[in-house]
């Protein structure tokens, strides 16, 4: 079973390890430390066997939560682990009633799209050339507070 819990400083080696695996462009590990250091962040880890095995970085603004970063080590994948995380943030910031939820994904990741769609996302706009190792486009998606209570199992 896996456990939700705050990441920490000393979890950076292994956010690092994960992110490298995930990403073209990954981010530095001080933008890491800077966002667990936000009073305004959520970052969240997921746990198998005390080891770390996914992650979700989630910034608040005034009329949003920015999911900023969403990760699985790549031998973990396709097992739920991003979904109980985003069911986490979306358990952790119930009683705010007043914001909802927005991410940018990258327009060809259709598996992380189509995960997003079944937690209550929608497509809202694309940002021409976001990503700057290709300039592919990205998709902005939201998910309004008062989706809140569809978050399926799996």
């Amino acid at each position: 079973m896996i456990e939700i819990r705050r990441l920490q400083l000393r979890d950076l080696s292994a956010i690092e390890d994960i992110e490298r695996a995930s990403y073209p462009t990954p981010w530095s590990r001080s933008m890491f430390a800077g966002e667990l250091a936000k009073p305004s962040s959520i970052c969240l880890g997921g746990f198998l066997d005390h080891r770390l095995v996914g992650y979700l970085i989630v910034s608040r603004y005034v009329d949003a939560w920015h999911v900023m970063n969403v990760a699985v080590a790549p031998d973990h994948r396709r097992r739920a682990i991003a979904t109980v995380l985003l069911g986490h943030l979306f358990e952790l910031t119930s009683n705010d009633d007043r914001r909802g939820y927005t991410l940018e994904v990258r327009v060809s990741n259709a598996g992380a799209i189509a995960l997003y769609e079944r937690l209550g996302f929608e497509s809202r706009g694309v940002r021409r050339g976001y990503y700057t190792d290709n300039r592919e486009d990205a998709l902005i998606m939201w998910r309004d507070p008062a989706a809140r209570d569809s978050v399926p199992n799996r």
